[in-house]
């Protein structure tokens, strides 16, 4: 998730010379860690509200339905909203904090940013793990949410500019690993405090959301600013040095003029997200926008988000919900391995299709099974069933993690042109994190209204957005970003006919066709460079 800066494309898909040096790698982890903090606040709030003891301290009614048997119900005990939003507030603050970050992280850096997220983490862990009643709690969820929007935004355009060309995709999905880390140590957390006696459990788990905030404040205050920022802000000497530093060899001359040349085009344009309203920028517009609402709409965030209630409804309990947690947890980081290491050889579109069909039967098979088996005032679920809704919601999570979770954000990231890509990044956070809301709020009332059927209803969307990938979204695999719109946009059936107007951009003559044939542009005429 980024916005508010630049990382420059390869120019004519030459790769600059450059060592995988330890400062690098070193710096990469560190700042990595913004995704482990993300992942952390996701997974834990599902983790406590399933905590009779949190539930008794700041949610009352929720907890007297969980308690009276004569008013519980399995599908709506949870549902309230109070509830949702000690949930949801956290990426409604982050939707608002996403425009200051974009300011930040072009004007004052990635570093300073990376750093300021890690101070609002801080301060919002200790506030939460201190919350004595959920007022004090919301605020803690909304200052974690501020970290999360300035994190968000610095830490994978930090990633990209850092690293060397040929392992910037992968240490970009390293970002959402590191998400998927979070959450599995988190549900760990909340598995072990479960057990703890005395009603200070739930404290202990949003605390312990210090240690990742402590490794990124720490991680922000030691790691280099990238070359990318320092020229865009016109320190130039200081770039070039950092830039020789971090690539390990004095041959940086050629990467550290296209960088310049690059800062000198993205400054050029003033009105960015004017440009992305144009006819000819629709398609990565369009794409940008479905990719995000498909990618919550899969019901992905709905299940990490409440694991451990779904399966306290479903009759697991509570200990054995939040076991069945960790076990999703875990899955969810294997599959982002799974991710890595075959995007670029089996491609977008065959991940995207081949998890519609895995995520769509399992929510189908889900949906049969709770409503056959749980009825609203049932009790307990046969533990071979119990056992095959786990399998099943597995398989489902393992199908998302190798595809729209870490496609739904690299794929945006490829196809905007230079002018529009800092825009165009802006608009992927901030309709990630509207949608991201709106799941979050309502979906224990959907769960309460729709019963087992809500899983009808997200296999309904998987079943659209395959449909959507099939007929409209272009494979990006192994393009240049410079070339998309000569070898993607302008050949398929269907967006090529919002390109016609590409010629108003590059003239002949004019200072874009020249930046075009200097290999800077947006990727409109590739064969120009020739």
């Amino acid at each position: 998730m980024t916005a508010g800066g630049l990382a420059p494309a390869k120019a004519g898909a030459v790769e600059f010379e450059a060592k995988i040096t330890p400062i690098v790698i070193l710096s990469c982890i560190m700042a990595a860690t913004g995704g482990l903090m993300f992942g952390y606040d996701v997974g834990v709030s599902g983790g406590v509200t399933a905590m009779p003891d949190f539930l008794e301290k700041f949610f009352p009614d929720v907890y007297g339905k969980t308690q009276d048997p004569n008013l519980n119900s399995n599908y709506c005990k949870y549902d309230n909203q109070s509830l949702q939003m000690f949930t949801s507030s956290l990426y409604l603050a982050g939707l608002v904090a996403t425009f200051f970050a974009s300011w930040t992280t072009r004007n004052l850096g990635r570093k300073p940013t990376m750093l300021i997220a890690g101070v609002f983490f801080l301060v919002g862990v200790v506030i939460n793990a201190a919350a004595q009643d959920l007022a004090m709690l919301i605020v803690g969820r909304v200052l974690l949410g501020c970290g999360v929007g300035f994190a968000n935004q610095a830490v994978p355009l930090f990633l990209s500019e850092i690293a060397p060309t040929r392992i910037r995709g992968g240490l970009n999905i390293l970002f959402q690993l590191n998400v998927t880390i979070g959450i599995l140590f988190a549900n760990l957390v909340n598995y072990g405090t479960a057990k703890i006696k005395g009603g200070w459990g739930w404290r202990l788990s949003l605390g312990l959301a210090g240690f990742p905030a402590i490794l990124l404040t720490a991680g922000a205050l030691l790691v280099l600013e990238t070359p990318n920022s320092l020229i865009e802000r016109d320190r130039l000497d200081e770039g070039k040095t950092v830039l020789r530093k971090i690539r390990g060899t004095d041959n940086i001359e050629p990467e550290f003029l296209e960088i310049v040349e690059a800062s000198r085009m993205s400054k050029e344009v003033k009105h960015p997200f004017r440009n992305l309203l144009k006819r000819r920028n629709w398609p990565q517009l369009a794409i940008t926008v479905a990719m995000q609402i498909f990618q919550q709409f899969t019901g992905i965030n709905a299940i990490m988000f409440y694991a451990p209630v779904l399966f306290d409804t479903v009759g697991f309990g509570s200990d054995a919900s939040l076991y069945s947690a960790v076990i999703i947890g875990a899955v969810n980081v294997v599959s982002t391995g799974v991710s890595i290491y075959s995007v670029d050889k089996v491609g977008r579109r065959m991940l995207l299709l081949e998890a519609g069909v895995q995520m769509f039967f399992a929510q189908v098979v889900i949906a049969i099974i709770l409503g056959i088996k749980v009825k609203d005032n049932s009790s307990d679920l046969h533990r071979g069933f119990g056992i095959l809704v786990v399998l099943m919601v597995c398989t489902f999570v393992s199908a998302f993690a190798w595809s729209w979770g870490p496609l739904g954000w690299l794929i945006p990231s490829e196809t905007f042109p230079l002018e529009t890509r800092s825009a165009g990044q802006s608009v992927t956070v901030c309709v990630n994190l509207i949608f991201t809301f709106v799941m979050a709020q309502a979906f224990l009332s959907m769960l309460c209204t729709l019963k087992y059927g809500i899983f009808l209803f997200f296999s309904a969307w998987v079943l659209i957005m395959s449909i959507f990938v099939v007929f409209l979204l272009p494979e990006t695999k192994n393009i240049p970003i410079e070339e998309m719109t000569e070898r993607v946009w302008k050949k398929h059936w269907f967006w090529k006919r919002f390109m016609d107007d590409n010629q108003e951009v590059a003239a002949p003559g004019t200072k874009a066709d020249h930046s075009l044939k200097n290999g800077h542009s947006n990727g409109l005429d590739p064969a120009s460079q020739l």
